[in-house]
């Protein structure tokens, strides 16, 4: 997946794989269950404490998906931002290098509390960084404070969701069919 880093003071789009590998690992199948980071406690965390302090990213996305449990069953929704086709999700990555010295770059997404307008759906929701927060999320000299004010709940209000197709439980189904509901 595309995410933008900065370097040398300037952003750049890198291809990563999704699910966080700590330079520190053993195996790099542990990034299978890192493909979320929460926000509350990424500080308690040695896997995500030094890529908070130097390694963050934006991963840009058109919306996302969140399943909601009907009580009858669980429905996907797909969420995405009022007037946006393309917003910024906090990230974080690492670089790791396998026995013979081949580089992965892997990246994991911060998730907060839900908002409002979330928690009607889930408990949980990706940071969202608005416009002007990317370029404070990416500056090495934001300060750890900054930053944790950074990992809230975005604003409810820019916020929409709609049903989407039960196809979205499949990772090979990746086609615009997938956000029209089909119950």
């Amino acid at each position: 997946m595309p995410v933008v880093v900065r370097a040398e003071g300037e952003n750049n789009l890198e291809l990563m794989k999704w699910g966080l590998i700590p330079s520190w690992a053993k195996d790099p199948s542990i990034g299978n269950k890192m493909i979320n980071a929460r926000a509350e406690t990424v500080l308690e965390k040695p896997s995500y404490r030094k890529p908070l302090q130097s390694k963050r990213c934006l991963v840009p996305v058109s919306g996302f998906y969140e399943w909601h449990d009907t009580g009858h069953g669980k429905v996907p929704y797909h969420i995405n931002l009022k007037g946006e086709k393309i917003f910024a999700l906090a990230g974080l990555y690492d670089e790791w290098f396998d026995p013979d010295g081949q580089k992965i770059d892997s990246y994991t997404i911060l998730t907060t509390s839900a908002n409002s307008f979330m928690e009607r759906l889930h408990h949980r929701m990706p940071v969202i960084l608005g416009r002007e927060a990317e370029d404070t999320w990416l500056d090495p000299k934001t300060p750890l404070s900054g930053l944790m004010d950074l990992m809230s709940p975005f604003k409810p209000e820019k916020m929409v969701a709609a049903p989407a197709s039960l196809r979205v439980n499949n990772v090979r189904n990746d086609d615009p069919g997938l956000l029209v509901a089909d119950r």
